[in-house]
């Protein structure tokens, strides 16, 4: 038998707990990736967006599954309700992608620590977002999107505007 364990929600169910949490994840991983482009790193706008998403849908997906087992459980099913914790499993699954955008050049100069951290930064946006805490992610993200803003003003630069990597290379 198939069981669709998201299929019975009502529609406010799916706008709290889906959609809101997503297009906030969206929008602001979207800000800080531009950000990351238009100064021409290599993790810009896509990985940006790509990680928040994944990490804001297995957010979902757990908070979900946890309310599903509750459910079980007052019903009369004996189980563990906190037998799944594969939000764990996200922060260090991105930990690998973050390394990914840390290289070491020729004359050992290491550079991507701050694509890494807005990249660590968005996921776990995504998660906090997608476990539905809304106000937390908000202040989040406007923390995030702020710093990254006013660090770039006040290099002299819009982070809202295309710019050459080449142009911050000792800056990252």
């Amino acid at each position: 038998m198939t069981y669709i364990l998201d299929g019975n929600l009502g529609f406010m169910d799916y706008l709290m707990k889906m959609v809101v949490p997503l297009a906030m994840t969206f929008a602001i991983a979207g800000l800080v990736g531009l950000e990351r482009q238009n100064v021409g790193k290599a993790a810009g706008i896509s990985s940006h967006i790509l990680v928040a998403m994944g990490a804001s849908a297995v957010a979902i997906m757990q908070r979900l599954m946890f309310e599903y087992e509750i459910s079980l459980v007052l019903s009369g099913v004996a189980m563990d309700p906190q037998a799944q914790r594969v939000i764990a499993q996200v922060v260090t699954g991105v930990g690998f992608v973050g390394a990914g955008v840390i290289i070491k050049d020729s004359s050992n100069v290491v550079k991507g620590i701050t694509t890494a951290s807005t990249i660590w930064s968005t996921a776990m946006l995504g998660l906090i977002l997608g476990s539905g805490y809304l106000v937390l992610g908000t202040i989040l993200g406007i923390f995030l999107v702020l710093f990254i803003a006013l660090r770039d003003y006040s290099r002299g630069f819009s982070p809202f505007r295309p710019h050459h990597a080449k142009d911050f290379e000792d800056q990252d």
